[in-house]
C-alpha cells in the first residue's frame, strides 16, 4: 500500500523530510550522538567521508573506519527527536521512496549512541565507561506505539512499586539493549547497568534551582532500585526512546555513555572532551571487531 505524502514527508529532492537522507545513504552501521559538532570528532578518524549534509540539528556523514562503512547522525537532545531520527533512518533503509511503499526484504541496522551521562551510584565515578544493558523512559514517546511486545514488564512493575511512582506523570517503560550488540562493548573499561532515560534536565533529572520538586527523593529512589543484579547507574535524555523504536522497527540498539558528572559526590569532569575522546575510540574499534 502506498504511504501518503502527509505521512511520510520527502524534500524535493526526494530526501527525508528531517534528516535530508536518501536511500544508499545510510550505513548498516549508524553511531548516534547528540551534539552536532560531536559528527566530526569521531569522522575526523575516518580515512573517508562519503558526505555530509545538515538539516537543523541532525548532521550526518557517512564514511569508512579501517574499511567499515559507518553512518554517523546527531540527533539533538530528548526522545521526542529520537522518534524523528529513528523513523526516518528506518524509512530511508526499508521504504522505496520513490513508490512510497514497505519493501518486502527489510535492512536490520546496528545502532550505536555515544554520548555524555551523570552517575546517580557512588560507586560509579567520574570518567567511568556505561554500557546501558537496560533503560528506563520516563517520557512518553513509546506509548503512541503499541509496544507489548518490547517491554521488560516485570521490571516496569517492579521500578514502579520503589519509587512509588507520581501516576500524573508518564507510566515509565523498560526496554532492554540488544544482547549481542552490547556485549560487544563489555571490557575492562566498562560497566553494565541500567539507564534513566529522563524527560528533561532540571527537575526530571532531580537538579533543583529555584523550584522545588513534585518527589525531593526520586534521586535516592533511582539509585536503591535493583533488577536482576543490575541498578541504575546513571541518566540521560535519550536511551529508552532508542532501545523501544529500535526493536519495533528489528534494529538492534546500544547506548555508551561517558560519566562526565557524579550526582552523589556533586563532581564534574575536569576533562569532558578527553573522556568522550576516550569513549568515541572504545566504540570505533569495537564496532570493527
Amino acid at each position: 500500500m502506498k504511504i501518503a505524502e502527509s505521512e511520510l514527508i520527502l524534500n524535493p529532492d526526494g530526501s527525508v523530510y528531517h534528516l535530508h537522507l536518501k536511500a544508499g545513504q545510510v550505513a548498516n552501521t549508524v553511531i548516534t550522538v547528540g551534539d552536532s559538532d560531536r559528527v566530526e570528532e569521531i569522522t575526523k578518524y575516518f580515512e573517508k567521508v562519503e558526505f555530509t549534509i545538515q538539516n537543523r540539528e541532525f548532521k550526518t556523514q557517512t564514511g569508512f573506519y579501517k574499511g567499515k562503512r559507518i553512518t554517523v547522525i546527531s540527533t539533538g537532545i530528548g526522545t521526542d527527536n529520537i522518534d524523528i531520527v529513528l523513523n526516518e533512518l528506518d524509512a530511508v533503509v526499508n521504504i522505496d521512496l520513490e513508490k512510497r511503499q514497505v519493501k518486502k526484504t527489510l535492512t536490520s541496522l546496528d545502532i550505536i549512541r555515544v554520548g555524555t551521562s551523570g552517575s546517580i551510584q557512588e560507586n560509579i565515578p567520574l570518567n567511568s565507561l556505561v554500557v546501558s544493558k537496560m533503560a528506563i523512559g520516563f517520557d512518553s514517546v513509546l506509548h503512541f506505539y503499541k509496544n507489548e511486545s518490547i517491554q521488560e514488564k516485570d521490571a516496569t512493575e517492579a521500578f514502579i512499586k520503589h519509587t512509588n511512582w507520581f501516576a500524573k506523570k508518564s507510566a515509565p517503560i523498560v526496554v532492554t539493549a540488544d544482547d549481542a550488540l552490547s556485549n560487544k562493548f563489555k571490557s575492562e573499561k566498562t560497566k553494565f547497568g541500567i539507564t534513566a532515560t529522563n524527560v528533561g534536565f532540571y527537575g526530571p533529572q532531580g537538579r533543583v534551582l529555584r523550584l522545588p520538586l513534585q518527589d525531593p527523593d526520586i534521586n535516592t529512589k533511582l539509585a536503591t532500585f535493583t533488577y536482576k543484579d543490575l541498578f541504575i547507574t546513571n541518566m540521560e535524555m535519550e536511551t529508552a526512546g532508542i532501545y523501544g523504536l529500535s526493536k519495533l522497527l528489528g534494529h538492534k540498539a546500544v547506548s555508551l555513555n561517558a560519566i562526565i558528572a557524579n550526582r552523589v559526590t556533586g563532581q564534574f569532569t575536569k576533562k569532558p572532551a578527553k573522556l568522550v575522546e576516550e569513549l568515541i575510540l572504545f566504540a570505533l574499534d569495537r564496532i570493527i571487531k
